[in-house]
């Protein structure tokens, strides 16, 4: 049987009780809902730019999924939603800061809003605990 674990950070502010899981881990599997700049406060954005925000988001999926047991090389897929696509390489700057070797796969997105007009993207990943100790198999 394969159970599904609720994951806290404390690095990480936990939604209100019944609204959503920042983090579930379901075996070896890891998802991580959509990550915004917002702050300790739960209504502050912390970073003016799509650079700032997306280190901070960056961030925070890093702690949960290491707080699930896993490490950035295990994040397999990411979902980034912006709402300027013409700023992606600032996006792109700050995850090569978090990622070395095959980056995960990944779908950007634009979008016309998120949740605040301040917040610039929201971005979802998942993982799997212990994929990324291997070295990944390049098939042509």
């Amino acid at each position: 049987m394969i159970l599904k674990q609720r994951i806290r950070s404390d690095a990480v502010r936990e939604p209100a009780d019944r609204l959503w899981s920042n983090c579930l881990r379901i075996g070896d599997l890891v998802m991580v809902s959509g990550m915004t700049a917002r702050g300790d406060d739960g209504d502050t954005i912390v970073g003016a730019g799509e650079y700032d925000q997306a280190k901070v988001v960056f961030t925070k999926i890093r702690d949960l999924v290491e707080a699930a047991g896993g490490s950035m090389d295990d994040v397999v897929k990411m979902t980034i939603f912006v709402t300027n696509i013409a700023n992606n390489t600032e996006v792109w700057k700050a995850r090569q800061e978090f990622f070395t070797g095959d980056f995960p796969a990944c779908t950007l997105v634009e979008v016309s809003a998120l949740a605040k007009p301040e917040i610039l993207l929201e971005i979802e990943a998942t993982a799997i605990v212990g994929c990324g100790d291997s070295t990944a198999e390049t098939v042509s």
